[in-house]
């Protein structure tokens, strides 16, 4: 198991891309490998083929396990390929400290015995050597070597039986164009060869995710897997957590355990705001104006615009703010990095690459690591107000809902017009109540004033 980043600790097979005694080239993808946010692919360093898999899709393994048994060019006895499981060793990779002792090296082999093969014989003393040892009968043998001499691969060759070529040619590019699918899901249904346009998509308003296209194809070397027993009985599924799934359960139950929240809310008018964005041909999405409105509105309290470890309280010149992106595989919080730097318009292009990236697993662990503050929208699903938990190491996170029509008080006339509900979570062992208030108060101002935001 590979390691990425220092952070990580294990990771799960998604996906294993070849199948075992099956040749792979270099730079062929050989597996898809999950770690706690981030879906990676696994490129072959050279070609090669794997004579045992041993990590099974679905499972998750500690850095450094043994996912697989590389081939090197001959042919490998069940015997053999179980003595390099049983005598393996998992890798140190951890950074500095004491090293792990060298692993002692394999006894040494039994001598083979005395070769049953005529001395008059041609053979060279490589052939002979892995013909005694593999007892292959060499006198049925047609040596390729200098004037008929049998060689070490005449050896090989007859061990391995008649081959079949393995050719691989270009891959076939799907047109799916008009399928609604996530880009996981495209790229998964091109190495498979399998079309998008007749499958039923499971995720958000009926996108076509990973799971359904993996749910399309039956491996040979994977057995269909279905409810049993009481859970088959009761009519449901038992579906283990994936690596994210854990990882977001862990932190976030964390979080609510040690973490005293408290929330502070506020109604905010968002009918200039929502001119503001028309005006200027809806270049921008509602959430990257409140990104900017969010990163002015920490320069203007930096008590929220901070981090907490343990009895220190780390506060930033920029603010870095997180923002939640629904994916098929769970939450994850890209970081918009200096985004009190940034202009709207920025923001929005920078923001639809991160989503992009989000929801294909192609983030770097950099970019979802660290973040001064977080933002939560869920307006778009038409969810009206809610309260989010803190991400930590962060301070706080703003909840946003849906503009709902709400009547206000417009200088003594009822008026009705489009109103944000806030909610904002803070971590009450670094900021107060009024520091709360006065981000809300800041941020409230720039949502009904967007002058301010441009």
């Amino acid at each position: 198991m590979p390691k990425w980043g220092i952070e990580m600790a294990e990771g799960t097979i998604a996906e294993w891309m070849v199948t075992e005694n099956i040749p792979f080239a270099k730079g062929a993808t050989i597996a898809l490998i999950e770690t706690d946010k981030i879906s990676n692919e696994v490129e072959a360093e050279a070609e090669g083929r794997f004579v045992r898999i041993v990590a099974q899709v679905g499972e998750t393994y500690p850095v450094g396990a043994l996912l697989a048994v590389l081939s090197d060019g001959g042919e490998a006895s069940p015997a053999e390929i179980e003595a390099v499981i049983s005598g393996f060793k998992q890798a140190d990779t951890s950074f500095g400290g004491e090293q792990a002792a060298p692993a002692p090296p394999p006894p040494p082999a039994p001598a083979p015995s005395k070769p049953a093969i005529p001395d008059s014989l041609p053979i060279s003393p490589a052939a002979r050597a892995a013909a005694v040892s593999a007892g292959v009968d060499v006198a049925a043998l047609a040596g390729t070597g200098r004037k008929g001499r049998i060689t070490a691969q005449d050896v090989h060759l007859a061990l391995r039986g008649a081959a079949s070529a393995n050719l691989v040619g270009p891959l076939e590019v799907i047109a799916d164009d008009r399928a609604f699918a996530s880009p996981m899901a495209r790229r998964l249904g091109q190495l498979h060869g399998i079309s998008l346009e007749g499958l039923s998509g499971t995720g958000r308003h009926g996108r076509i995710s990973k799971a359904d296209v993996l749910a399309a194809r039956v491996p040979a070397h994977v057995p269909a897997s279905a409810p049993t027993g009481a859970a088959a009985a009761a009519g449901f599924e038992i579906m283990p957590m994936s690596s994210m799934r854990r990882t977001i359960a862990r932190r976030l139950s964390e979080s609510k355990a040690t973490i005293p929240h408290f929330y502070v809310r506020r109604r905010v008018r968002a009918d200039r705001l929502l001119a503001a964005r028309l005006a200027a041909g809806k270049v921008a999405s509602v959430n990257d104006y409140l990104i900017r409105a969010c990163a002015l509105a920490l320069m203007e309290v930096p008590a929220l615009n901070i981090q907490v470890h343990d009895t220190s309280i780390h506060r930033f010149d920029h603010a870095d703010v997180s923002v939640a992106v629904a994916t098929d595989r769970g939450l994850v919080t890209p970081i918009l990095f200096g985004a009190d730097d940034l202009s709207v318009s920025e923001i929005a292009a920078r923001m639809a690459d991160l989503v992009h990236r989000a929801r294909s697993g192609k983030l770097k662990a950099e970019e979802i690591t660290g973040g001064s503050f977080s933002l939560s929208n869920l307006g778009g699903f038409g969810v009206e107000q809610f309260d989010a938990i803190i991400n930590p190491p962060q301070g706080a996170i703003l909840a946003v809902g849906a503009a709902r029509p709400e009547p206000i008080d417009d200088d003594g006339a009822i008026r009705i017009v489009p109103v944000l509900h806030l909610s904002l979570s803070c971590d009450h062992r670094a900021i107060d109540g009024a520091d709360a208030g006065k981000f809300l108060s800041a941020l409230a101002n720039m949502v009904e004033r967007p002058a301010l935001l441009l």
